[in-house]
């Protein structure tokens, strides 16, 4: 199995590191995959902000680029700029809001703009105008979300002043759903009937409708009648379900490992306080391993006194309150060694940590999870 590494700053044979994420491609095209087969002829824009859910950017960019996929979508310009500047030829869409001194930046670097508002597209056509180009612009409809975009009930006007823009082209048109990965989809099933009111506007006008997209992850597990023209599915290319609560209806693998190394062994005598604030102390001698991995690298500071490591395959108490950049393991009468393998996240033989289990000792969601992963910890690509 060949390795690719990425890090912002250090070459591969420079990382010494014992902290790092490995991500495996081919369980990223298996899932993929599974996710073509399950929504047939719709196209599949890959979501890739916050760093493509922890799993790096760039790379998985690039990966999807040579999988074919039809998009990729991403939240800011910047994360779009980086792409287009590395390389990435594939259509690109912004999924937050333009500021109007952003509008240069998307037209000069062909990335798709959500417009959210007509003001938005008169700047955008405005721009566009002056630079002698084509915009091309999804039209962002709030079904629900109350975030960006135009209210379902004033998409008539909405729709219209973009048809009269003569320097946009409006490729696609889109909504959001706040909750379709719970097990009750009633406000889901609202959204989407407000979306189908405002697209019969193309009906209507006898207007050829653009790319309709509007399924999610949670959408596309559960709500096939939501998949359009386009699906956007984000967290569950890598493998990771966004909710408990959800429907399992594609079979998915996780394709991140968070590990690290034993760095220092000792043996901690009763009544000696562990860790910042001296939150934790034993009755009795146990064994203990220090780990170089801390709330600055995204093991989060609230699973104090909750999480578990995995170490030779069995399971372990982190203790004390998790430092900036070094937890405390309690093997209490096991072995451990220096170098041996700790696995924060992911598989150990047949016993597993799994990111919503993190979520759950965070008080949190898999997406924070993942997202909150920080690019010190080198990214290492198995392929």
């Amino acid at each position: 199995m060949s390795q690719q590494i990425n890090h912002p700053t250090i070459s591969e044979t420079e990382i010494i590191r014992p902290t790092r994420v490995e991500v495996d491609l081919n369980a990223i095209k298996e899932n993929y995959q599974k996710i073509k087969e399950h929504v047939g002829s719709c196209k599949i824009m890959p979501i890739l902000k916050a760093n493509a859910y922890g799993h790096g950017l760039l790379r998985i960019a690039r990966f999807f680029e040579e999988l074919n996929a039809d998009y990729l979508g991403v939240a800011v310009v910047e994360e779009g700029i980086l792409l287009r500047e590395k390389g990435i030829n594939i259509p690109i869409l912004v999924l937050g809001g333009v500021w109007g001194n952003q509008v240069p930046l998307f037209l000069k670097h062909n990335l798709a703009i959500t417009a959210s508002s007509i003001d938005k597209l008169n700047q955008i056509n405005d721009t566009a105008g002056q630079m002698k180009v084509k915009a091309i612009v999804h039209l962002k409809i709030d079904t629900g979300m109350e975030r960006i975009g135009v209210h379902y009930y004033n998409a008539e006007k909405f729709l219209d002043a973009a048809y009269k823009c003569k320097n946009i082209e409006v490729e696609g048109i889109y909504s959001h759903f706040a909750n379709s990965d719970a097990a009750d989809l009633t406000y889901a099933k609202l959204q989407l009937e407000r979306f189908k009111e405002v697209l019969s506007f193309f009906e209507k006008r006898s207007i050829e409708t653009p790319y309709r997209h509007f399924s999610n992850s949670g959408a596309l597990l559960q709500l096939p009648e939501a998949n359009f023209d386009m699906v956007r599915p984000g967290i569950m290319l890598f493998g990771i379900y966004p909710t408990k609560e959800v429907n399992k209806t594609v079979e998915i693998k996780p394709a991140l490992t968070w590990k690290s190394l034993v760095v220092y062994f000792k043996v901690i005598m009763p009544n000696h306080p562990v860790g910042y604030d001296s939150t934790f102390t034993t009755d009795h001698n146990i064994r203990a391993v220090t780990i170089p991995v801390g709330y600055g690298d995204g093991y989060l500071r609230s699973m104090s006194h909750k999480a578990e490591v995995l170490i030779r395959g069995k399971r372990y108490p982190v203790i004390g309150t998790i430092s900036m950049d070094q937890i405390v393991i309690n093997i209490d009468n096991d072995s451990a060694y220096n170098g041996d393998v700790v696995i924060l996240l992911g598989d150990d033989g047949a016993n597993i940590i799994t990111c919503q289990e993190l979520a759950d000792w965070a008080g949190t969601n898999p997406y924070e999870i993942l997202t909150n992963i920080n690019t010190r910890v080198p990214r290492v690509y198995n392929e």
